[in-house]
């Protein structure tokens, strides 16, 4: 089924039912202006994360459940923080406004009213739950377009630093090469056989780190069909790969070997064997794109700013 997408830009995070991979037995985690998050509220969130993990050390795994654990929390207290102000504000969304996002959702997938609901069923949502769910978005993003406020009259000079600063923002027609040494993850696998097949990616990546070659790795371990070619999977164009594929490949320096990355075809070792198109575009012609960003980076501090200015006003107690 087509899967569809929110044109609402969520605050913080999607709202909706995720599956938990265990029973969660319930205890209030923070309190925030005596309104109370428990623990499932948390975990609801943690537990798509924890796929991320690639660490085979049962203690630096727990360390790290715990980060993302304190991490989904602080978000969850600021979410709620923005709800308070939502109410005192006394901020009110028509009908009209949430059926314009609906109708919007539809005409960007091309999908029917019943096309919407069964996409909404598959995610154990109701038309009118999806609906709630927009008006709360709405509300939020009211709420900080009136109180989340940033200086307007910035200069050309501030421009320009913003753009030397970023300069890799405004690379033209960049290309850059992966190789890859793929282990597949099979539909419908459980636990311990991801874990059998994290163990074999491991121990391969040791092998490379030892000193191994990493072309020779490919063409022994890999299981794409690209293993012929040493792993070699040619040029691609920014926004072409995986997200978290491309992000790591992007983060290394020609030459260099990633750690593990999990994707949903299952765990990556990459290889940087090239990159192409280095120069910036020169600033006139990236003028527009260089104000957007420098104004959604001043946003992004103003709003850090605000919530901060929520906190210390606030009654918060922690007791993850």
């Amino acid at each position: 089924m087509k899967k569809f997408f929110l044109l609402v830009t969520f605050f913080l995070f999607y709202y909706g039912p995720i599956p938990f991979s265990q029973a969660v037995v319930d205890r209030v985690v923070a309190v925030v202006n005596q309104e109370v998050i428990i623990l499932s509220e948390v975990e609801k969130w943690v537990d798509p994360l924890l796929e991320e993990i690639v660490t085979t050390d049962r203690f630096e795994r727990r360390e790290q459940v715990q980060r993302i654990r304190q991490r989904v929390l602080e978000r969850l207290i600021e979410e709620k923080l923005i709800d308070q102000e939502v109410k005192k504000s006394g901020i009110k969304i028509s009908g009209k406004e949430v059926e314009a996002i609906v109708e919007e959702v539809k005409q960007r997938n091309a999908a029917t009213q019943e096309d919407l609901e069964k996409a909404l069923a598959t995610e154990g949502l109701t038309l009118d739950a999806y609906k709630k769910q927009i008006e709360k978005q709405l509300q939020r993003q009211k709420l900080i377009s009136w109180s989340v406020k940033i200086e307007a009259k910035v200069g050309e000079k501030e421009f320009r630093e913003f753009y030397q600063k970023n300069a890799d923002r405004y690379r033209a027609n960049e290309t850059y090469r992966p190789g890859q040494i793929l282990f597949i993850i099979p539909k419908g696998a459980d636990k311990e056989e991801i874990r059998e097949i994290r163990k074999k990616c491991q121990k391969v990546l040791d092998k490379i780190k030892a000193g191994e070659d990493f072309g020779e790795m490919a063409l022994l371990y890999s299981e794409d069909a690209s293993s012929k070619d040493r792993g070699d999977l040619g040029y691609f164009k920014k926004g072409e790969l995986l997200p978290a594929f491309e992000r790591e490949a992007l983060r290394l320096k020609v030459g260099e070997v990633s750690e593990m990355v999990r994707t949903e075809f299952g765990f990556h070792i990459i290889k940087l064997l090239d990159r192409k198109g280095l120069d910036p575009l020169p600033y006139e012609e990236v003028k527009e794109r260089v104000k957007n960003d420098y104004y959604d980076r001043e946003m992004e501090k103003a709003l850090k700013h605000y919530l901060s200015t929520l906190k210390e006003k606030s009654v918060i107690e922690i007791k993850l």
